[in-house]
């Protein structure tokens, strides 16, 4: 040990305890401030004296309560009625009355007279529908007919075809039922009108007040380069009924020959889809609008169906169906590209030569879709051949094409003509049925 340097240097000198050091001669520090302000605020409260009379010395508080101030209250020379002059003022008003009943019987009798005649109604003028007194006696019978539904809401009555008819609509739900949805319905009430008393004589079967359907706006969502056809009878040759809610379902028409040409389309050609149950078909038919829509292309689509046996009275398949009656093709043709295959026949046996329109034909379902998206022909034409189960339209969208092609369920909906039948059948049922198989 000798000739080496002794080190003095304590253990809270060190470098690495500086800054534990530090931190607790802080809290220190904070410590002893709360500490003596603790101190000061517990001095101030104990030698405190308010000036309140009540904390006083008790020379103080007996002077207080000892002391003598002026009155609030004012004296009131008016004179107070009472009793006696009340009824002094009813024999005078007892002593006129004789004078003033004749008066009065004299207006009663001509406010009479004055609204009989204005109860006296024409019996040949029309009856006013809009009236809150008729749509009042509507409304209540209604509900007193209609007693297994639930009345949501109730439409403004319209004019029928004759002077005594209204018809009225509302939106409505069954009682014993499961279903959240509202259904539609519109009557026709005959009125009769005896004077100031109306009556319901009756009221009709279900959807009989046509003047009560909603107007059709117009679509704003128009697919550019075509326009509805006008009316319901179309150049495939089908004419559906006006039934129900007024249904825009027509086919698309081509306004030009220009917007023929700067449209490329998609068609798929054979197969053994045909006259298959109803879920096989929607499994191929979305496939290709699927396609349709995954190389920005109009589907061409055939309008006419084959309902299978399963679904006909006679047990066997019966073509020629309409599409639109068994699907909502009005919300179909306005968030999706299509066009009637018949339509677009025409036009490409009309103009394919004068503006060279070219067709590219696809014969094998394993061709993908990825590699069709380089194809710049005008047509693009799926061939499907005889052998099952290779010919059905929905194996091209089987393998790795799935995740590339999305099947829109969405644009697939059941047709509103369908589903008044429905309604139509559930009302003559009063509602009262399991299920309805249509």
């Amino acid at each position: 040990m000798l000739g080496r340097p002794v080190s003095y240097r304590t253990r809270s000198s060190r470098p690495e305890n500086l800054g534990k050091n530090s931190l607790h001669m802080i809290a220190n520090i904070c410590l002893t401030i709360f500490v003596i302000g603790a101190l000061v605020v517990t001095i101030i409260a104990a030698t405190y004296e308010p000036d309140d009379p009540l904390f006083q010395s008790p020379t103080k508080i007996t002077t207080f309560l000892t002391s003598i101030s002026n009155s609030t209250f004012q004296s009131n020379n008016t004179v107070g009625r009472t009793g006696e002059d009340l009824m002094a003022a009813k024999q005078t008003a007892l002593a006129t009355f004789g004078s003033g009943t004749d008066a009065a019987e004299t207006k009663e009798t001509n406010s009479y007279e004055t609204s009989s005649s204005e109860c006296e109604v024409d019996p040949k003028e029309p009856l006013d529908c809009k009236d809150p007194e008729v749509f009042q006696l509507m409304m209540q019978k209604a509900i007193e007919r209609f007693k297994d539904i639930h009345f949501n809401r109730f439409g403004k009555p319209t004019p029928g075809p004759e002077g005594n008819t209204c018809d009225m609509a509302w939106r409505f739900r069954p009682k014993q039922g499961k279903a959240t949805g509202f259904n539609k319905d519109y009557r026709r009430f005959v009125i009769n009108r005896d004077n100031c008393t109306l009556s319901v004589v009756s009221i009709g079967e279900y959807h009989s007040g046509v003047n009560a359907r909603k107007k059709k706006k117009k679509n704003k969502n128009k697919i550019p380069g075509y326009e509805p056809a006008s009316g319901l009878q179309d150049q495939g040759g089908f004419s559906l009924p006006a039934a129900g809610e007024m249904v825009n379902d027509s086919l698309p028409v081509v306004e030009s020959e220009r917007a023929f040409i700067h449209r490329k389309y998609l068609i798929y050609v054979g197969g053994a889809d045909r006259c298959k149950n109803m879920k096989h078909y929607l499994w191929s038919f979305l496939c290709a609008l699927g396609e349709a829509q995954y190389l920005k292309r109009t589907l061409v689509m055939d309008m006419t169906l084959c309902l299978s046996s399963v679904y006909t009275s006679s047990n066997q398949d019966e073509e020629g169906k309409d599409f639109r009656f068994y699907f909502d093709f009005e919300h179909l043709k306005q968030a999706a590209s299509v066009l009637d295959q018949d339509q677009f026949w025409q036009l490409w046996d009309k103009w394919q030569r004068k503006d060279k329109l070219s067709l590219y034909v696809v014969e094998n379902f394993r061709v993908s879709p990825k590699k069709l998206t380089e194809v710049k022909h005008s047509l693009i034409m799926r061939k499907f051949g005889f052998v099952e189960p290779d010919n059905f339209w929905y194996r091209v969208c089987e393998g790795e094409t799935g995740s590339v092609v999305q099947r829109p369920w969405d644009l697939i909906r059941k047709s509103r003509r369908l589903m008044d039948l429905v309604a139509a059948i559930g009302s003559k049922l009063n509602w009262d049925y399991d299920s309805v198989h249509i």
